[in-house]
């Protein structure tokens, strides 16, 4: 290593990639003298919200990221343990000039990072923190008055109007330790928790999650959707039995994919437009891009949010509750043909589709009258792509509770179905009991004895209980 260069540590965390990633690039532009973390925490990966498939998209994005770090000439050390003992501790033993990450809009993590900055500080290592999960950092959007946007329309109309970063490259002709750093790690007393290589995680979902791991998977992804379905994603993207959507919200989320190369990717195919409806369905999934940034800017600044709802209202509101109905959801045995199609692609494959998402916890609220935090906890022990803002975002959206101007959207699981499978074919991929059973029934949901085999009948009649929720909402007490 040349002498000139002081050493740093770059702590990867929802950012998996080296290609397009902002707090790795600032650092390695003036400090080639770079070495790659990842925290393996127990306390994290053994978290009963850490969803098995998340655990294996993380792992196997992780394997390839170890050989990103050493075709750039570096190395990606795994460390197993809290990171907030870790890091300093390897910072100490490295002699490092200072630590660099990513930042974070969740309250638990950004209260572990300014601890985190606090003790590498008082041990004289530098700290460098930046925004690379956005498009637009959350501070820098306030309404008129100087507030976060609390509703999404005007959110998207400035965000919009916003300078986005192009991607940058990835950092190459990187200085790996030297043999005296290699040295220290190996004598410290006590032993520093390593692992050299990352363990395979056998999940049974991992050949039909439409979630590809890895950094160069995310890439191939994002090009196949921006050659093919983004052009009539408006449409596509409602139709669950087709292949309409990106499928790149867990690539997102983990950060294999960086929502700069996304959204660069959509300005391309901008650019070659051949119709009005192809530009408008591209713009469709550039809002998409603003939706996933408003719930986390919004997590950022109402970090409350993460706790229960966002409108005072709704936490007087008498949920029901009934274990035998929550379970029955869970499980897709409601006798809601769309309903447990979508949980069982959820429970197979680790993702359902995002249309999907809004029926199943519409039915959940609004038909089961069934807190929805139930419902969001559920979500976050089974997805792949399992965000917390989104997550959150998406199911006070749903109940009604969040930041939305419509009080009382309920979806009707029959309507959702006629309109979106129309010939059942998703359903009849997710529940091959009913292969036998005629479309109009499986889309009604009205499936008589003799040809249910087993299915279980509607655990309740949806008129019946939209009027019973309507009456519930109706009867809260109001200042």
């Amino acid at each position: 290593m040349a002498a000139a260069f002081s050493r740093w540590l770059f702590w990867h965390r929802r950012d998996l990639r080296l290609s397009d990633n902002l707090g790795l690039a600032a650092i390695a532009q003036n400090n080639p003298a770079l070495v790659g973390v990842f925290v393996l925490d127990p306390a994290e990966l053994q978290h009963p919200s850490m969803a098995p498939g998340r655990r294996w998209f993380l792992l196997e994005s992780l394997r390839e990221l170890q050989q990103r770090w050493l075709q750039a000439g570096s190395r990606l050390l795994l460390l197993k343990g809290d990171p907030l003992i870790l890091l300093p501790r390897l910072a100490q033993l490295l002699a490092v000039e200072g630590v660099a990450w990513n930042r974070d809009v969740e309250p638990l993590v950004r209260q572990r990072d300014q601890a985190l900055a606090k003790a590498l500080q008082g041990q004289d290592c530098k700290v460098a923190a930046d925004w690379d999960q956005l498009l637009v950092p959350p501070e820098r959007l306030r309404t008129g008055a100087g507030d976060p946007y609390r509703v999404y329309g005007p959110y998207w109309r400035v965000w919009q109007q916003q300078p986005k970063a192009a991607p940058v490259a990835a950092p190459s002709g990187l200085f790996d330790l030297t043999a005296a750093e290699i040295t220290a790690l190996e004598a410290a007393v006590p032993p520093l928790p390593q692992t050299a290589a990352v363990e395979l995680e056998a999940w049974d979902g991992a050949g039909i999650c439409p979630c590809l791991p890895g950094e160069a998977a995310a890439l191939l992804q994002l090009q196949r959707f921006a050659d093919g379905a983004l052009h009539n994603y408006e449409e596509g993207r409602n139709l669950p039995a087709d292949g309409g959507t990106s499928q790149l919200s867990a690539a997102l989320r983990s950060g294999s994919l960086s929502p700069r190369t996304a959204w660069a990717a959509s300005l391309e195919s901008l650019e070659i437009c051949r119709s009005d409806e192809q530009r408008q369905s591209i713009r469709v999934w550039q809002q998409e891009l603003a939706w996933r940034e408003f719930y986390q800017q919004a997590l950022f600044h109402f970090p409350s949010l993460a706790d229960g709802p966002y409108r005072p209202l709704w936490r007087q509101f008498p949920w029901e509750n009934k274990p035998q109905w929550l379970e029955a959801w869970k499980q897709g045995l409601t006798g809601v043909p769309i309903v447990d199609a979508a949980m069982r692609e959820l429970a197979q494959t680790g993702f359902m589709h995002n249309r999907c998402r809004m029926i199943v916890a519409s039915f959940l609220v609004k038909d089961l009258i069934c807190d929805w935090r139930f419902g969001e906890a559920w979500f976050m022990a089974l997805e792949v792509d399992g965000d917390l803002a989104a997550n959150n975002g998406g199911w006070q959206w749903s109940a009604s509770s969040g930041m939305d101007p419509k009080p009382l959207r309920i979806f009707n699981p029959a309507t959702q179905a006629r309109k979106f499978d129309s010939e059942a074919v998703y359903i009849r991929r997710w529940l091959p009991e009913l292969q036998h059973v005629n479309t109009a029934d499986l889309l009604s949901g009205e499936i008589a004895p003799l040809e249910s085999r087993g299915y279980p009948e509607a655990l309740v009649n949806h008129r019946q209980q939209q009027a019973h929720f309507k009456q519930l909402y109706a009867a809260l007490p109001r200042p």
